[in-house]
Protein backbone atom coordinates (compact mmCIF):
# COMPACT_ATOMS: atom_id res chain seq x y z
CA UNK A 1 0.00 0.00 0.00
CA UNK A 2 1.53 3.32 -1.05
CA UNK A 3 0.89 6.66 0.59
CA UNK A 4 0.96 10.00 -1.20
CA UNK A 5 2.82 12.87 0.43
CA UNK A 6 -0.47 14.62 1.18
CA UNK A 7 -1.56 11.60 3.25
CA UNK A 8 1.49 11.47 5.50
CA UNK A 9 0.76 11.56 9.23
CA UNK A 10 1.83 14.67 11.14
CA UNK A 11 5.16 13.94 12.85
CA UNK A 12 3.92 14.82 16.36
CA UNK A 13 0.99 12.44 15.88
CA UNK A 14 3.39 9.67 14.84
CA UNK A 15 5.37 10.09 18.06
CA UNK A 16 2.20 10.14 20.16
CA UNK A 17 1.08 6.79 18.75
CA UNK A 18 4.18 4.83 17.76
CA UNK A 19 7.73 4.12 18.83
CA UNK A 20 10.32 4.01 16.04
CA UNK A 21 12.85 1.19 15.90
CA UNK A 22 15.85 1.83 13.65
CA UNK A 23 18.72 -0.20 12.30
CA UNK A 24 21.64 1.17 10.32
CA UNK A 25 23.76 -0.77 7.86
CA UNK A 26 26.68 1.33 6.67
CA UNK A 27 28.91 0.12 3.85
CA UNK A 28 32.41 1.59 3.76
CA UNK A 29 34.91 1.19 0.94
CA UNK A 30 38.45 0.87 2.25
CA UNK A 31 41.25 3.02 0.85
CA UNK A 32 43.63 0.16 0.19
CA UNK A 33 45.98 0.31 -2.79
CA UNK A 34 44.42 -2.80 -4.37
CA UNK A 35 41.13 -4.65 -4.33
CA UNK A 36 40.00 -7.21 -1.77
CA UNK A 37 40.95 -10.42 -3.55
CA UNK A 38 43.16 -9.39 -6.49
CA UNK A 39 45.94 -6.99 -7.46
CA UNK A 40 43.80 -4.53 -9.42
CA UNK A 41 44.17 -0.90 -8.37
CA UNK A 42 41.53 0.41 -5.99
CA UNK A 43 40.96 3.87 -7.47
CA UNK A 44 37.87 6.00 -8.03
CA UNK A 45 37.16 7.75 -11.31
CA UNK A 46 39.11 5.62 -13.80
CA UNK A 47 37.74 4.92 -17.28
CA UNK A 48 35.06 2.19 -17.08
CA UNK A 49 36.30 -1.40 -17.01
CA UNK A 50 40.00 -0.50 -16.98
CA UNK A 51 40.74 -1.69 -13.41
CA UNK A 52 39.71 -5.31 -13.86
CA UNK A 53 41.24 -8.78 -14.09
CA UNK A 54 40.03 -12.41 -14.28
CA UNK A 55 39.56 -12.55 -10.49
CA UNK A 56 37.30 -9.51 -10.07
CA UNK A 57 35.49 -10.37 -13.31
CA UNK A 58 34.78 -13.86 -11.95
CA UNK A 59 36.29 -15.68 -14.92
CA UNK A 60 36.51 -19.49 -14.69
CA UNK A 61 39.65 -20.80 -13.03
CA UNK A 62 40.58 -17.55 -11.29
CA UNK A 63 41.26 -17.70 -7.53
CA UNK A 64 41.00 -14.97 -4.88
CA UNK A 65 43.86 -13.97 -2.55
CA UNK A 66 42.95 -12.00 0.58
CA UNK A 67 44.24 -8.42 0.98
CA UNK A 68 46.18 -8.24 4.27
CA UNK A 69 45.84 -4.44 4.54
CA UNK A 70 42.06 -4.75 4.26
CA UNK A 71 41.99 -7.24 7.13
CA UNK A 72 44.07 -4.91 9.31
CA UNK A 73 41.75 -1.99 8.47
CA UNK A 74 38.75 -4.14 9.40
CA UNK A 75 40.32 -4.99 12.75
CA UNK A 76 41.10 -1.32 13.46
CA UNK A 77 37.50 -0.38 12.64
CA UNK A 78 36.24 -3.09 14.99
CA UNK A 79 38.52 -1.91 17.79
CA UNK A 80 37.49 1.73 17.33
CA UNK A 81 33.85 0.57 17.66
CA UNK A 82 34.66 -1.23 20.92
CA UNK A 83 34.03 -4.62 19.31
CA UNK A 84 35.47 -8.01 20.15
CA UNK A 85 37.78 -9.24 17.39
CA UNK A 86 37.08 -12.81 16.37
CA UNK A 87 40.18 -15.04 16.67
CA UNK A 88 38.96 -17.19 13.79
CA UNK A 89 36.44 -16.80 11.01
CA UNK A 90 35.61 -17.73 7.43
CA UNK A 91 34.32 -16.02 4.35
CA UNK A 92 31.11 -17.19 2.72
CA UNK A 93 29.48 -17.02 -0.67
CA UNK A 94 26.36 -14.88 -0.78
CA UNK A 95 24.53 -16.13 -3.86
CA UNK A 96 22.38 -13.85 -5.95
CA UNK A 97 22.12 -12.75 -9.54
CA UNK A 98 22.44 -9.12 -10.49
CA UNK A 99 24.31 -7.76 -13.52
CA UNK A 100 26.81 -5.76 -11.44
CA UNK A 101 28.02 -8.92 -9.65
CA UNK A 102 30.02 -10.82 -12.29
CA UNK A 103 30.45 -14.05 -10.30
CA UNK A 104 26.72 -14.26 -9.48
CA UNK A 105 27.78 -14.40 -5.84
CA UNK A 106 29.51 -12.03 -3.45
CA UNK A 107 32.33 -13.07 -1.16
CA UNK A 108 31.27 -11.87 2.27
CA UNK A 109 31.26 -12.89 5.91
CA UNK A 110 28.03 -14.38 7.20
CA UNK A 111 27.94 -16.11 10.58
CA UNK A 112 31.61 -15.50 11.41
CA UNK A 113 32.29 -11.74 11.13
CA UNK A 114 35.65 -10.21 12.02
CA UNK A 115 34.18 -7.91 14.73
CA UNK A 116 31.14 -8.32 17.00
CA UNK A 117 29.35 -6.81 20.01
CA UNK A 118 30.53 -3.20 20.03
CA UNK A 119 29.07 0.24 20.57
CA UNK A 120 29.53 3.87 19.62
CA UNK A 121 28.66 6.74 21.94
CA UNK A 122 27.28 9.26 19.48
CA UNK A 123 27.57 12.98 20.32
CA UNK A 124 24.39 15.00 19.80
CA UNK A 125 24.02 18.72 19.17
CA UNK A 126 22.78 19.43 22.72
CA UNK A 127 26.01 18.07 24.23
CA UNK A 128 24.58 14.71 25.27
CA UNK A 129 25.47 11.33 23.84
CA UNK A 130 23.39 8.37 22.67
CA UNK A 131 24.84 4.88 22.69
CA UNK A 132 24.29 2.89 19.52
CA UNK A 133 25.08 -0.80 19.91
CA UNK A 134 27.00 -2.45 17.09
CA UNK A 135 26.04 -6.01 16.24
CA UNK A 136 28.85 -6.71 13.79
CA UNK A 137 31.36 -5.34 11.32
CA UNK A 138 32.18 -7.75 8.55
CA UNK A 139 34.38 -7.85 5.46
CA UNK A 140 33.14 -8.32 1.93
CA UNK A 141 33.75 -7.20 -1.63
CA UNK A 142 31.87 -4.42 -3.36
CA UNK A 143 29.86 -4.95 -6.52
CA UNK A 144 30.26 -3.19 -9.86
CA UNK A 145 28.26 -0.15 -10.86
CA UNK A 146 25.31 0.04 -13.23
CA UNK A 147 24.41 3.22 -15.09
CA UNK A 148 20.84 3.28 -16.38
CA UNK A 149 20.13 5.43 -19.43
CA UNK A 150 16.80 6.61 -20.73
CA UNK A 151 14.87 6.97 -17.46
CA UNK A 152 13.95 10.25 -15.80
CA UNK A 153 15.26 9.13 -12.40
CA UNK A 154 18.46 7.37 -13.45
CA UNK A 155 17.08 4.12 -12.05
CA UNK A 156 16.38 0.94 -13.94
CA UNK A 157 12.63 1.59 -14.12
CA UNK A 158 11.97 3.14 -17.50
CA UNK A 159 15.58 2.80 -18.67
CA UNK A 160 16.29 1.82 -22.25
CA UNK A 161 19.95 0.85 -21.74
CA UNK A 162 22.09 -0.19 -18.78
CA UNK A 163 25.88 0.03 -18.75
CA UNK A 164 28.05 -2.10 -16.43
CA UNK A 165 31.35 -0.83 -15.02
CA UNK A 166 33.27 -3.47 -13.05
CA UNK A 167 36.03 -1.19 -11.76
CA UNK A 168 34.32 -1.21 -8.34
CA UNK A 169 33.77 -4.99 -8.33
CA UNK A 170 36.03 -6.47 -5.68
CA UNK A 171 36.82 -3.22 -3.86
CA UNK A 172 37.30 -3.96 -0.12
CA UNK A 173 34.15 -3.21 1.81
CA UNK A 174 33.28 -3.19 5.51
CA UNK A 175 29.63 -3.40 6.47
CA UNK A 176 28.84 -2.06 9.94
CA UNK A 177 25.50 -3.26 11.28
CA UNK A 178 23.81 -1.89 14.40
CA UNK A 179 21.52 -3.71 16.75
CA UNK A 180 17.93 -2.39 16.79
CA UNK A 181 18.06 1.20 17.97
CA UNK A 182 15.22 1.87 20.40
CA UNK A 183 14.29 4.63 22.81
CA UNK A 184 14.95 7.50 20.43
CA UNK A 185 11.38 8.81 20.31
CA UNK A 186 10.99 12.09 18.47
CA UNK A 187 14.78 12.35 18.07
CA UNK A 188 15.03 9.26 15.85
CA UNK A 189 15.86 11.17 12.61
CA UNK A 190 18.38 13.37 14.44
CA UNK A 191 20.06 10.37 16.08
CA UNK A 192 20.22 8.52 12.75
CA UNK A 193 22.05 11.44 11.18
CA UNK A 194 24.30 11.91 14.22
CA UNK A 195 25.27 8.23 14.17
CA UNK A 196 26.27 8.25 10.50
CA UNK A 197 28.09 11.56 11.04
CA UNK A 198 30.05 10.17 13.99
CA UNK A 199 30.84 6.98 12.09
CA UNK A 200 32.08 8.97 9.09
CA UNK A 201 34.29 11.13 11.32
CA UNK A 202 35.64 8.09 13.13
CA UNK A 203 36.52 6.25 9.91
CA UNK A 204 38.16 9.34 8.45
CA UNK A 205 40.17 9.73 11.64
CA UNK A 206 41.32 6.12 11.34
CA UNK A 207 42.50 6.83 7.80
CA UNK A 208 40.86 3.66 6.45
CA UNK A 209 38.50 5.34 3.98
CA UNK A 210 37.85 8.71 2.39
CA UNK A 211 34.15 8.20 3.36
CA UNK A 212 32.98 10.26 0.37
CA UNK A 213 29.22 9.70 0.42
CA UNK A 214 28.91 11.67 -2.82
CA UNK A 215 31.21 9.16 -4.55
CA UNK A 216 29.71 6.07 -2.94
CA UNK A 217 32.65 5.13 -0.72
CA UNK A 218 30.26 5.36 2.24
CA UNK A 219 26.65 4.29 1.78
CA UNK A 220 23.91 3.95 4.36
CA UNK A 221 20.95 1.56 4.35
CA UNK A 222 18.36 2.78 6.84
CA UNK A 223 15.98 0.22 8.38
CA UNK A 224 12.87 1.44 10.15
CA UNK A 225 9.76 -0.03 11.76
CA UNK A 226 7.05 1.32 14.03
CA UNK A 227 5.42 -0.32 17.00
CA UNK A 228 2.52 1.01 19.08
CA UNK A 229 3.63 2.90 22.19
CA UNK A 230 4.12 0.37 24.99
CA UNK A 231 4.28 -2.67 22.69
CA UNK A 232 7.21 -5.09 22.84
CA UNK A 233 6.98 -6.74 19.44
CA UNK A 234 8.70 -4.96 16.56
CA UNK A 235 6.73 -3.90 13.53
CA UNK A 236 7.56 -4.84 9.93
CA UNK A 237 10.64 -2.99 8.74
CA UNK A 238 11.57 -1.38 5.48
CA UNK A 239 15.11 -0.78 4.28
CA UNK A 240 15.86 2.46 2.47
CA UNK A 241 18.90 1.67 0.33
CA UNK A 242 22.04 3.63 -0.49
CA UNK A 243 21.22 6.94 1.17
CA UNK A 244 24.15 9.12 0.15
CA UNK A 245 24.22 12.20 2.37
CA UNK A 246 23.93 12.96 6.07
CA UNK A 247 20.90 15.17 5.55
CA UNK A 248 19.23 12.48 3.46
CA UNK A 249 19.63 9.94 6.27
CA UNK A 250 17.62 12.19 8.56
CA UNK A 251 15.01 12.98 5.91
CA UNK A 252 14.59 9.31 4.94
CA UNK A 253 13.95 8.22 8.54
CA UNK A 254 11.44 11.01 9.15
CA UNK A 255 9.60 10.27 5.91
CA UNK A 256 9.37 6.54 6.57
CA UNK A 257 8.02 7.17 10.06
CA UNK A 258 5.24 9.35 8.67
CA UNK A 259 4.54 7.02 5.76
CA UNK A 260 4.38 3.84 7.81
CA UNK A 261 2.16 5.54 10.39
CA UNK A 262 -0.26 6.45 7.60
CA UNK A 263 -0.31 2.82 6.40
CA UNK A 264 -0.93 1.49 9.91
CA UNK A 265 -3.54 4.13 10.79
CA UNK A 266 -5.52 3.21 7.68
CA UNK A 267 -5.60 -0.46 8.70
CA UNK A 268 -2.97 -1.48 6.16
CA UNK A 269 0.11 -3.61 6.58
CA UNK A 270 3.65 -2.38 6.07
CA UNK A 271 5.41 -4.44 3.41
CA UNK A 272 8.90 -5.75 4.15
CA UNK A 273 10.80 -4.33 1.22
CA UNK A 274 13.70 -2.22 0.11
CA UNK A 275 12.91 1.37 -0.82
CA UNK A 276 14.62 4.00 -2.93
CA UNK A 277 15.32 7.46 -1.50
CA UNK A 278 14.60 10.43 -3.75
CA UNK A 279 16.51 13.66 -3.17
CA UNK A 280 13.32 15.71 -3.03
CA UNK A 281 12.49 13.97 0.23
CA UNK A 282 10.52 10.76 -0.19
CA UNK A 283 10.99 7.02 -0.64
CA UNK A 284 9.45 4.67 -3.17
CA UNK A 285 9.14 0.86 -3.29
CA UNK A 286 12.10 -1.17 -4.53
CA UNK A 287 11.90 -4.95 -4.24
CA UNK A 288 10.75 -7.47 -1.68
CA UNK A 289 13.43 -7.87 0.97
CA UNK A 290 15.30 -11.16 0.88
CA UNK A 291 16.10 -13.18 3.98
CA UNK A 292 19.39 -14.94 4.72
CA UNK A 293 17.95 -18.20 3.38
CA UNK A 294 17.39 -16.59 -0.01
CA UNK A 295 21.12 -16.00 -0.39
CA UNK A 296 22.04 -19.69 0.22
CA UNK A 297 25.21 -18.85 2.16
CA UNK A 298 27.92 -21.47 2.32
CA UNK A 299 31.63 -21.30 3.25
CA UNK A 300 33.91 -19.89 0.54
CA UNK A 301 36.03 -22.88 -0.52
CA UNK A 302 38.79 -20.85 -2.20
CA UNK A 303 39.88 -18.83 0.85
CA UNK A 304 41.55 -19.89 4.06
CA UNK A 305 39.98 -18.84 7.39
CA UNK A 306 40.95 -15.46 8.85
CA UNK A 307 42.73 -15.96 12.17
CA UNK A 308 44.34 -12.77 13.53
CA UNK A 309 46.55 -13.52 16.52
CA UNK A 310 46.34 -11.60 19.79
CA UNK A 311 49.67 -9.87 19.20
CA UNK A 312 48.48 -8.38 15.90
CA UNK A 313 45.23 -7.20 17.45
CA UNK A 314 47.06 -5.49 20.31
CA UNK A 315 49.52 -3.86 17.92
CA UNK A 316 46.63 -2.48 15.87
CA UNK A 317 44.88 -1.33 19.04
CA UNK A 318 47.79 1.02 19.69
CA UNK A 319 47.09 2.78 16.38
CA UNK A 320 43.54 3.83 17.29
CA UNK A 321 43.50 7.65 17.57
CA UNK A 322 41.55 9.84 19.94
CA UNK A 323 37.85 10.03 19.05
CA UNK A 324 37.44 12.92 16.60
CA UNK A 325 34.76 14.77 18.58
CA UNK A 326 36.85 14.56 21.77
CA UNK A 327 39.88 15.80 19.85
CA UNK A 328 37.82 18.70 18.51
CA UNK A 329 36.67 19.68 21.99
CA UNK A 330 40.27 19.72 23.18
CA UNK A 331 41.38 21.66 20.10
CA UNK A 332 38.54 24.15 20.56
CA UNK A 333 39.70 24.85 24.09
CA UNK A 334 43.31 25.21 22.95
CA UNK A 335 42.31 27.65 20.21
CA UNK A 336 39.88 29.55 22.42
CA UNK A 337 37.09 29.67 19.83
CA UNK A 338 33.32 29.62 20.22
CA UNK A 339 31.01 26.69 19.55
CA UNK A 340 29.69 28.54 16.50
CA UNK A 341 33.15 29.01 14.96
CA UNK A 342 34.02 25.37 15.67
CA UNK A 343 30.76 24.21 14.10
CA UNK A 344 31.53 26.20 10.95
CA UNK A 345 34.98 24.61 10.74
CA UNK A 346 33.50 21.15 11.25
CA UNK A 347 30.85 21.71 8.59
CA UNK A 348 33.53 22.87 6.18
CA UNK A 349 35.68 19.82 6.89
CA UNK A 350 38.47 22.16 7.99
CA UNK A 351 39.28 21.17 11.59
CA UNK A 352 41.91 18.54 10.86
CA UNK A 353 43.40 20.69 8.08
CA UNK A 354 43.70 23.68 10.41
CA UNK A 355 45.23 21.51 13.14
CA UNK A 356 47.76 20.08 10.68
CA UNK A 357 48.64 23.59 9.49
CA UNK A 358 49.21 24.70 13.10
CA UNK A 359 51.48 21.67 13.60
CA UNK A 360 53.63 23.03 10.75
CA UNK A 361 54.15 26.33 12.58
CA UNK A 362 51.23 28.58 11.62
CA UNK A 363 49.11 30.32 14.23
CA UNK A 364 45.64 28.90 14.73
CA UNK A 365 44.14 32.28 13.77
CA UNK A 366 45.97 32.41 10.44
CA UNK A 367 45.31 28.73 9.68
CA UNK A 368 41.59 29.16 10.41
CA UNK A 369 41.43 32.26 8.23
CA UNK A 370 42.97 30.54 5.20
CA UNK A 371 41.16 27.20 5.41
CA UNK A 372 37.86 28.53 6.72
CA UNK A 373 37.50 31.38 4.25
CA UNK A 374 39.67 31.62 1.14
CA UNK A 375 40.23 27.89 0.59
CA UNK A 376 36.60 27.02 1.34
CA UNK A 377 35.70 29.52 -1.38
CA UNK A 378 38.12 27.83 -3.80
CA UNK A 379 36.70 24.39 -2.96
CA UNK A 380 33.16 25.64 -3.57
CA UNK A 381 34.18 27.19 -6.89
CA UNK A 382 35.67 23.85 -7.97
CA UNK A 383 32.77 21.86 -6.46
CA UNK A 384 35.13 19.60 -4.52
CA UNK A 385 35.67 18.73 -0.87
CA UNK A 386 38.06 21.05 0.97
CA UNK A 387 40.48 18.22 1.76
CA UNK A 388 40.82 17.31 -1.93
CA UNK A 389 42.20 20.71 -2.94
CA UNK A 390 45.74 20.30 -4.34
CA UNK A 391 47.39 22.13 -1.45
CA UNK A 392 48.75 20.72 1.81
CA UNK A 393 48.70 22.08 5.37
CA UNK A 394 52.49 22.39 5.14
CA UNK A 395 52.15 24.62 2.06
CA UNK A 396 49.53 26.81 3.72
CA UNK A 397 51.82 27.13 6.76
CA UNK A 398 54.64 28.17 4.41
CA UNK A 399 52.44 30.93 2.98
CA UNK A 400 51.57 32.09 6.50
CA UNK A 401 55.29 32.24 7.33
CA UNK A 402 55.97 34.38 4.24
CA UNK A 403 53.27 36.82 5.37
CA UNK A 404 54.61 36.86 8.94
CA UNK A 405 58.12 37.58 7.64
CA UNK A 406 56.80 40.54 5.65
CA UNK A 407 57.63 38.99 2.29
CA UNK A 408 53.97 38.83 1.23
CA UNK A 409 50.84 40.83 1.90
CA UNK A 410 47.58 38.94 2.36
CA UNK A 411 46.55 40.01 -1.13
CA UNK A 412 49.75 38.67 -2.65
CA UNK A 413 49.48 35.55 -0.50
CA UNK A 414 46.14 34.78 -2.14
CA UNK A 415 47.85 34.88 -5.51
CA UNK A 416 50.56 32.55 -4.24
CA UNK A 417 47.98 30.06 -3.00
CA UNK A 418 46.21 30.25 -6.36
CA UNK A 419 49.53 29.39 -7.99
CA UNK A 420 50.01 26.40 -5.70
CA UNK A 421 46.48 25.23 -6.50
CA UNK A 422 47.30 25.56 -10.19
CA UNK A 423 50.27 23.24 -9.79
CA UNK A 424 52.98 25.88 -10.19
CA UNK A 425 55.09 24.56 -7.32
CA UNK A 426 55.87 25.36 -3.70
CA UNK A 427 54.87 28.77 -2.27
CA UNK A 428 58.35 30.35 -2.45
CA UNK A 429 58.74 29.16 -6.04
CA UNK A 430 55.35 30.60 -7.01
CA UNK A 431 56.22 33.88 -5.29
CA UNK A 432 59.50 34.12 -7.21
CA UNK A 433 58.14 33.00 -10.58
CA UNK A 434 55.21 35.41 -10.41
CA UNK A 435 57.28 38.26 -8.98
CA UNK A 436 54.98 38.62 -6.00
CA UNK A 437 57.43 39.39 -3.20
CA UNK A 438 56.75 42.64 -1.34
CA UNK A 439 59.01 45.53 -2.38
CA UNK A 440 60.92 46.75 0.69
CA UNK A 441 63.31 49.13 -1.13
CA UNK A 442 62.11 52.67 -0.33
CA UNK A 443 63.88 54.03 -3.40
CA UNK A 444 61.80 51.79 -5.66
CA UNK A 445 58.58 52.71 -3.87
CA UNK A 446 59.51 56.42 -3.82
CA UNK A 447 60.02 56.40 -7.57
CA UNK A 448 56.55 54.91 -8.05
CA UNK A 449 55.09 57.52 -5.67
CA UNK A 450 56.75 60.36 -7.56
CA UNK A 451 55.40 59.00 -10.84
CA UNK A 452 51.88 58.73 -9.44
CA UNK A 453 51.94 62.26 -8.00
CA UNK A 454 53.22 63.65 -11.28
CA UNK A 455 50.48 61.83 -13.20
CA UNK A 456 47.77 63.12 -10.83
CA UNK A 457 48.63 66.80 -10.07
CA UNK A 458 45.09 67.68 -8.96
CA UNK A 459 45.10 64.93 -6.35
CA UNK A 460 48.60 65.92 -5.25
CA UNK A 461 47.43 69.52 -4.71
CA UNK A 462 44.52 68.31 -2.56
CA UNK A 463 46.87 66.32 -0.36
CA UNK A 464 49.23 69.31 -0.03
CA UNK A 465 46.19 71.40 0.90
CA UNK A 466 45.45 69.10 3.85
CA UNK A 467 42.93 66.65 2.34
CA UNK A 468 44.83 63.63 3.57
CA UNK A 469 42.06 61.20 2.58
CA UNK A 470 42.87 61.96 -1.07
CA UNK A 471 46.12 60.02 -0.57
CA UNK A 472 44.15 56.83 -1.10
CA UNK A 473 43.97 57.50 -4.84
CA UNK A 474 47.76 57.84 -5.08
CA UNK A 475 48.31 54.75 -2.94
CA UNK A 476 46.00 52.84 -5.27
CA UNK A 477 47.93 54.02 -8.32
CA UNK A 478 51.23 52.96 -6.76
CA UNK A 479 49.88 49.56 -5.80
CA UNK A 480 48.64 49.08 -9.37
CA UNK A 481 51.99 50.14 -10.81
CA UNK A 482 53.86 47.74 -8.52
CA UNK A 483 51.31 44.93 -9.12
CA UNK A 484 50.47 44.92 -5.45
CA UNK A 485 54.04 44.16 -4.41
CA UNK A 486 54.52 47.34 -2.38
CA UNK A 487 53.61 47.63 1.31
CA UNK A 488 50.48 49.79 1.23
CA UNK A 489 51.13 51.27 4.67
CA UNK A 490 54.65 52.32 3.66
CA UNK A 491 53.37 53.74 0.36
CA UNK A 492 50.92 55.94 2.24
CA UNK A 493 53.69 57.23 4.52
CA UNK A 494 55.84 58.17 1.53
CA UNK A 495 52.92 59.84 -0.30
CA UNK A 496 52.10 62.03 2.68
CA UNK A 497 55.76 62.86 3.28
CA UNK A 498 56.20 63.86 -0.39
CA UNK A 499 53.24 66.24 -0.01
CA UNK A 500 54.44 67.75 3.24
CA UNK A 501 51.85 66.03 5.37
CA UNK A 502 51.97 63.48 8.19
CA UNK A 503 49.63 60.55 8.85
Amino acid sequence: MSVATAELVDYDDVIATYEPVMGMEVHVELSTATKMFCGCANRFGAEPNTLVCPVCLGLPGSLPVLNEAAVESAIRIGLALNCDIAPWGRFARKNYFYPDQPKNYQISQYDEPIAIDGYLDVPLDDGTTFRVEIERAHMEEDTGKLTHLGSDTGRIAGATTSLADFNRAGVPLIEIVTRPIEGTGARAPEIARAYVTALRDLLRGLGVSDVRMDQGSMRCDSNLSLKPVGATEFGTRTETKNVNSLKSVEVAVRYEMRRQAAVLNSGGTVTQETRHFHEDGYTSPGRSKETAQDYRYFPEPDLEPVAPDAELVERLRQTIPELPWLARKRIQQDWGISDEVMRDLVNAGAVELVAATVSHGASSEAARAWWGNFLVQKANESEVELETLPITPAQVAAVVKLVDEGKLSNKLARQVIEGVLAGEGEPEQVMADRGLALVRDDSVIQAAVDDALAANPDVADKIRGGKIQAAGAIVGAVMKATKGSADAARVRELVLAACGQSG
